[in-house]
């Protein structure tokens, strides 16, 4: 199931990006701002920081707050992230996108070094999600478990697809009892399921 998550992580964007208007900081009255250092790949991609057109790579100023981004490139798998930024507290992200076209492998085969690059990132991040989910949902230690008429499984969210943090619990019911013994061994282990997104199926 991890290894999904990595594949998902690989086709898409997978780090957060921090950016302003191109060619210097964002004019912001009041409220701290933050100094925000961005590495991107590929290095001429296109970002928009709430609708504005920002530049791809550099130190810049980014105001508290929420804020959306959006990286795009012709034969790449494009991203769109929502970020908290606060504090006035300095920043180093990464905005790395991933081929998913012909243009995108070709860009592939010309810049080895940068595809190499945003691999390890992927790389990393996916053993990073790894411990966190881990440490966050102490019961995929156990899974997948069969039990007396169910099996417990775990896979992404379906309330929040697009946040690779969050889990389901996918329990198929294998006889008429398995969704009460799956609640019964879930409490049994010490899980407590109202704190999961429980999917039933058959």
């Amino acid at each position: 199931m991890l290894m999904q998550k990595k594949g998902l992580l690989i086709g898409g964007a997978v780090v957060t990006v921090l950016l302003v208007l191109l060619g210097g900081s964002l004019a912001f009255r009041g409220g701290p701002v933050s100094e925000v250092t961005v590495r991107s790949i590929p290095e001429d991609l296109t970002l928009t920081l709430d609708g504005h057109q920002i530049a791809a790579n550099g130190t810049v100023k980014v105001k508290e707050g929420s804020h959306t981004l959006v990286a795009e490139r012709d034969g790449f798998e494009g991203s769109t992230q929502t970020v908290e930024v606060s504090g006035g507290d300095p920043l180093r992200v990464k905005m790395y996108l991933y081929a998913n076209g012909d243009a995108g492998r070709e860009w592939v085969k010309e810049h080895p070094d940068q595809a190499l690059e945003a691999e390890g990132e992927a790389g990393k991040r996916f053993d990073e999600l790894g411990e966190l989910l881990a440490a966050k949902y102490p019961i995929i230690q156990e899974l997948p478990y069969i039990g007396p008429g169910f099996k417990v499984t775990y896979g992404s969210s379906q309330a929040e697809p697009d946040n690779s943090e969050k889990i389901a619990l996918y329990i198929k019911l294998l006889r008429p009892e398995g969704k009460a013994k799956a609640l019964e061994w879930m409490k049994g282990h010490g899980y407590d399921p109202a704190q999961y997104e429980l999917i039933y199926t058959k």
